[in-house]
């Protein structure tokens, strides 16, 4: 069995190994003519129940054609054009080359003993990413695993600056479209039921900085405290950015900690048209950034970015084993002191090849060209009668529902979408996201591949419509 190790006496079988692994893919890749193949739960289940564990094939090949029958066949596509749901970009390949170094490497991030350079290749990244933003020398911060830990880690140190030891006076106020890991961050920090104040958005789906102000004001007269205030910069069902200029001089004014989710919105960062869009976020106190949504990085690729590198000791702890406390008068620089983590992937090695292959210009122009394509879908959906699209896009995301001709039942419409949207699905044609809008049921396209055209939007739109027609001339007939 060590034979299977990977080490200086195994190299060769490590290539030939990975090789045979990478040229399936590759070959998959280049023959996908669909973003799914349709096949259900009840269908796949089955097969894969069906494999013994305990029965291995003893051999690459032979693992690799049963993954093709239970995993590449049926897999999700995202770099297909057509593939129009979630918040899932196609990625680019030096970050795929990043990801087979760090793995085969396997270094981890939370010690300088067990990482060296790794350890400085991400603080490098995250002191360009912060300088990116603006948030000053004094600015630190560290990879996670995805955006909602990025919030719980930024909610954590907003929690203790508070300085308050009664968690139930402590409340956050976020926009009614704000990211969910915002409430599931303050059950998870020990706060009460009603710690979230949601504030209502305007019809650009936008935090209302006057209902932001009013519900301040009603917390300092309550005698509470505000902990934070949670502005987003790209909602993830509207891509809608928060008045980020207005909200920092609330903050200001009431001396509370203003955190940023651009968990979606970072790509303007690298942005060469829209940069202006996020105006304000140097004012914050903490953001997250996702790199695996628009910086095009494989998952996971994310960190929580702060203004004052001391805010960071909230999370830290000491142990003998790993990080001593004399570690920090020798200037050894352990992750792990600032991270909620302990052992870490070496994620930022992925957009550190992509920066220095593409730069952060290739990155924006992808980036630019996602938010050009929503621009050509909303023009599109505007002008076409069978649908409604609910705001202007500021990203790269459109909400919108088919709206039938003679049919003027809210519910009956409502059913009309949801089957459009399975029957999309389970015909792997296309694939969209769902949410809801005012209780009703809409559709939703997250556009961030550069290879989907306007005329796959369009051709998307018809099935979506044909789909939804089939269903309604269905339920005639029943009816009938």
């Amino acid at each position: 069995m060590r034979s299977h190790l990977l080490n200086d006496t195994t190299a060769e079988q490590y290539r030939r190994s990975v090789t045979e692994g990478v040229e399936r893919v590759a070959a998959k890749l280049a023959a996908t003519d669909r973003p799914f193949t349709g096949v259900t739960v009840d269908a796949l289940a089955p097969r894969i129940d069906g494999i013994d564990l305990d029965q291995p094939l003893h051999d690459t090949t032979a693992v690799l054609d049963e993954l093709e029958e239970v995993y590449l066949r049926d897999a999700i596509y995202f770099h297909h054009p057509r593939y129009l749901a979630h918040l899932n970009c196609p990625v680019v390949i030096p970050a795929v080359l990043g990801e087979a170094v760090l793995s085969a490497v396997n270094s981890s991030l939370d010690t300088w003993d067990q990482s060296a350079g790794g350890t400085l290749i991400e603080r490098k990244l995250i002191d360009w990413t912060t300088a990116r933003i603006g948030l000053g020398e004094n600015a630190d911060g560290v990879f996670t695993s995805g955006g909602t830990q990025s919030n719980l880690q930024a909610l954590l140190l907003a929690r203790e600056e508070a300085k308050t030891q009664d968690l139930a006076k402590l409340r956050i106020f976020a926009s009614e479209v704000s990211h969910f890991s915002v409430k599931k961050s303050a059950k998870l920090l020990g706060l009460g039921q009603d710690a979230v104040v949601s504030i209502p958005v305007d019809h650009d789906k936008r935090m209302q900085t006057v209902a932001l102000a009013r519900e301040l004001e009603r917390c300092a007269r309550d005698g509470l405290v505000p902990m934070a205030v949670v502005a987003t910069a790209g909602t993830t069902d509207f891509g809608s950015i928060d008045p980020l200029p207005e909200i920092a001089e609330l903050v200001a004014q009431y001396g509370t900690w203003m955190h940023v989710d651009a968990a979606y919105g970072c790509g303007l960062l690298a942005s060469l048209k829209h940069r202006d869009r996020i105006a304000g976020i140097e004012r914050a106190d903490s953001v997250t950034v996702d790199y695996h949504k628009s910086f095009f990085q494989p998952v996971s690729s994310s960190a929580v970015l702060v203004r004052d590198a001391a805010t960071l000791r909230h999370a830290t702890y000491h142990a003998e084993y790993l990080n001593p406390r004399r570690m920090v008068q020798e200037r050894i620089p352990n992750q792990v002191d600032k991270s909620l983590q302990t052992t870490r992937r070496f994620d930022a090695l992925k957009l550190w090849m992509t920066l220095r292959t593409m730069g952060a210009d290739g990155i924006g122009q992808l980036f630019d060209e996602v938010c050009a394509l929503a621009r050509e879908g909303w023009k599109l959906l505007a002008a076409d009668p069978r649908f409604d699209v609910v705001v202007e896009p500021s990203l790269s995301t459109l909400v919108f529902r088919y709206i039938p001709a003679n049919v003027t039942d809210p519910a009956e419409i409502d059913r009309a979408n949801l089957y459009a949207r399975k029957a999309l699905f389970a015909s792997g044609d296309a694939i969209v996201a769902g949410t809801k809008v005012g209780g009703r049921h809409y559709l939703k396209f997250t556009l961030l591949n550069p290879e989907t055209q306007a005329s796959d939007i369009a051709a998307v739109l018809d099935l979506i419509a044909g789909h939804a027609e089939q269903y309604l001339g269905e339920s005639l007939d029943r009816a009938s």
